[in-house]
């Protein structure tokens, strides 16, 4: 888990006892904790005078719960990539902080290497999701899309712009996805900036669960 420039990481969780094990985790995988907040008020001063690049926010905390204290936060600081971490697998919840605009919903009950390689995942700009999880936002997602704005939407894309998105599908890398289009990983963020106006989604978790919704079953990424 160790980076030259490791991850400055915040931790919201109303239960310090939590949050203290969490800390010693992530600090033993190379990143670095800067600070800790009880609720979500205190989550956002934080966010203000730490400037983390990772926040994991739980949900259900006093003053303000972890949606709103995320849908403040992205606000001011679109780059800050925030984690739900709870113990809800509510079907509401999870839609609820997607759309609030946090990168990754995770559950606390994961097995630490699970753990450890969505922690990864997130460190290279990819989406982090507890096994199981894509499914219900997938249905949320299904439930609220019309097929005509799908379809129109969909036209909107280019050819390309579609390929990244059937490698996306199957959670492929930027890495993965340019080796497999013989193009540059710089390329390939760039398609992925584009795709993200055109949807009018947020980030490449949603964009990942629309590709699905939407029928992209490329084979997966080798």
């Amino acid at each position: 888990m160790t980076e030259s420039t490791p991850m400055r990481v915040l931790l919201v969780d109303d239960h310090a006892l939590f949050r203290a094990g969490l800390a010693s985790l992530l600090s033993a995988w190379g990143l670095e904790v800067v600070g800790q907040a009880g609720d979500g008020r205190e989550a956002i001063e934080k966010a203000r005078e730490l400037r983390p690049d990772l926040i994991f926010m739980d949900i259900s905390m006093p003053e303000l719960n972890g949606f709103e204290a995320t849908r403040a936060i992205k606000t001011e600081f679109a780059e800050t990539k925030i984690i739900i971490l709870t113990v809800s697998d509510d079907d509401s919840s999870l839609f609820e902080a997607i759309k609030s605009g946090a990168e990754g919903y995770l559950l606390k009950n994961l097995r630490e290497e699970e753990f450890s390689d969505l922690v990864r995942r997130v460190s290279l700009g990819e989406p982090a999701m507890s096994p199981g999880l894509a499914a219900k936002l997938l249905d949320e997602f299904a439930r609220l899309k019309g097929r005509e704005l799908q379809t129109e939407v969909e036209e909107s894309l280019t050819p390309r712009e579609q390929e990244v998105l059937e490698k996306l599908a199957h959670g492929a890398s930027n890495r993965q996805i340019a080796e497999a289009l013989y193009i540059s990983e710089n390329t390939v963020s760039y398609h992925m900036k584009n795709i993200l106006s055109k949807l009018h989604l947020r980030n490449r978790t949603q964009v990942a669960a629309w590709a699905l919704e939407h029928g992209y079953t490329a084979q997966a990424p080798e």
